[in-house]
């Protein structure tokens, strides 16, 4: 078996490593392929993945570049050939990523490199137009408003994806308003609740979080516009009238170009755009691992009360071949858990020294990109699970059954305290609870024989206070009105140009 050559010192080579050695493995390194998901199946093929690869983030910053010349065209500063040139020019597949990446090691950031290539390409067309090319920006302006537009086009896929997950958790809802099953309380039967009003909070949390996606979408994604130390010195070099106005004119044009909003103020070093956006990722993520942890439980061989959509060949077991295990769950599920360690880094970020940080801006990229392609992936694969989930309300009763009534002690409980007292008869019921549950019987056998019970209840209202299916309190007039509020309320669509 061959493996990496070896760079350890050699005694008998005093200056160390053989130099074709060291070639060979920089070769090795410069051709390191693309990360194309091997670890992270969630958001493999999906168009989150798509969004947010190193080909459209070098797009995204590009984008920037060339709205930023348009913008400073429409306020004078930049020539309309120049602007023009620049726009045809930023196009990602003219330049080479790798190098770029190779060369952003150089000077911490890719935007250094991205601008000189840039510029060759301009220059190949319009020697002139290529003094215009980062018109006295620097590189944070460019790198963080790209990030927003990578986070917009993102937002935007997993906003359509959470409105479809929503639709059709409500038909679930509707469908099984009055499909009861057990509530479970610290992973035990608690008391009877309808697999409806399960479905409409998973709805609820999608909503929530679709909420959130549009406010973000509808403002909360802002261009960076602030010069080297956040003053837009830079921009206004060649301005020497009418400062005030030309800064607003400025940052309106940049926003309406990029379609993203306008700051208040130049944020560097004021990251709540990015605080913002990971609150929301973190947020969305999470509405879809509850779902997809209750979807694993529910999907138990020993539970069985839903199933995932049955894919050929999907969910099958490298040892077991009567195995078909829940992959969009846990797919779902393993991007839930990894975002909010991601955007908790994200949030960490605000703590940043001076007008730009060494280090904590830079630490944000990576952060940031697998935080929108992990919720991207999840959204994606929750439409999957919403609109193919198998309900199935006959185990659901059979599961309910299992306790041979226990689930609505409380019931009864409530029926005797009126002549027994409270803590009395709450006493009694636990006391036959109990035994019900020694001797694998019913309740209601252990029930008629206590002449405490039946002093006060007869067998028949005994039956009636154990039946499960009556004892589900507001569930369905519950779903009706989520239901109902949710369509009074709107689709709740993000006001974005993109």
């Amino acid at each position: 078996m061959t493996g990496p050559p070896n760079l350890m010192p050699d005694p008998a080579r005093p200056d160390g490593p053989d130099p074709a050695d060291r070639a060979h493995h920089a070769d090795r390194a410069e051709g390191a392929g693309p990360d194309c998901g091997l670890l992270s199946p969630v958001r493999a093929g999906t168009p989150a993945e798509v969004a947010t690869s190193d080909t459209a983030w070098l797009q995204a910053l590009l984008d920037a570049e060339a709205a930023l010349a348009r913008a400073q065209y429409a306020v004078g500063t930049v020539p309309a050939g120049a602007a023009a040139a620049v726009t045809r020019a930023a196009r990602a597949e003219r330049l080479d990523v790798r190098a770029l990446a190779l060369a952003a090691r150089e000077t911490a950031n890719p935007v250094v490199g991205l601008v000189r290539a840039l510029t060759r390409a301009v220059a190949e067309e319009s020697p002139e137009a290529a003094a215009y090319v980062h018109h006295g920006s620097t590189s944070q302006d460019v790198f963080d408003t790209g990030a927003m537009l990578v986070a917009a086009r993102v937002l935007s896929i997993v906003h359509a994806d959470l409105e479809r997950t929503a639709a059709a958790l409500g038909g679930l809802a509707a469908e099984h308003r009055d499909t009861v099953m057990a509530g479970r309380t610290l992973a035990l039967h608690a008391v009877p609740t309808t697999f409806g009003l399960k479905a409409a909070g998973w709805r609820r949390l999608v909503l929530d979080a679709r909420d959130r996606v549009a406010a973000l979408l509808a403002g909360g994604l802002p261009v960076s516009l602030g010069g080297a130390a956040g003053t837009l010195a830079g921009y206004l070099e060649s301005v020497p009238e009418d400062r005030a106005g030309h800064v607003d004119r400025l940052l309106d044009a940049y926003a309406a170009e990029t379609g993203l909003a306008r700051p208040p103020l130049p944020w560097h070093a004021l990251r709540t755009p990015v605080a913002d956006l990971a609150a929301a990722l973190a947020l969305t993520a999470g509405a879809l691992g509850k779902i997809a942890v209750d979807v694993q439980t529910l999907t138990r061989t020993e539970v069985g009360e839903v199933a995932e959509p049955a894919v050929e060949g999907r969910g099958a077991s490298s040892a077991m071949p009567h195995k078909r295990n829940p992959v969009l769950a846990t797919l779902i599920r393993s991007a839930a858990l990894q975002v909010p360690c991601l955007t908790a880094g994200l949030t960490q970020c605000l703590v940043c020294e001076d007008e730009r940080s060494a280090g904590v801006w830079h630490a944000e990229w990576q952060l940031l990109r697998e935080a929108l392609r992990l919720t991207g992936g999840a959204a994606h694969t929750a439409v999957e699970l919403a609109e193919g989930l198998v309900v199935r309300p006959g185990r659901m009763r059979a599961n309910l059954d299992l306790t041979g009534s226990l689930v609505v002690s409380e019931r009864v409980c409530a029926a005797l305290a009126p002549a027994l007292g409270r803590a009395r008869a709450r006493e009694v019921l636990t006391r036959a609870s109990a035994e019900a549950e020694r001797e694998g019987g019913s309740l209601a056998t252990v029930l008629a024989r206590l002449p405490e019970v039946t002093a006060h209840l007869t067998a028949d209202r005994i039956a009636e206070l154990l039946d499960p299916e009556d004892y589900t309190g507001a569930a369905a007039l519950l779903v009706d009105r989520e239901l109902s509020a949710s369509r009074s309320q709107g689709a709740g669509k993000p006001a974005v140009r993109q």
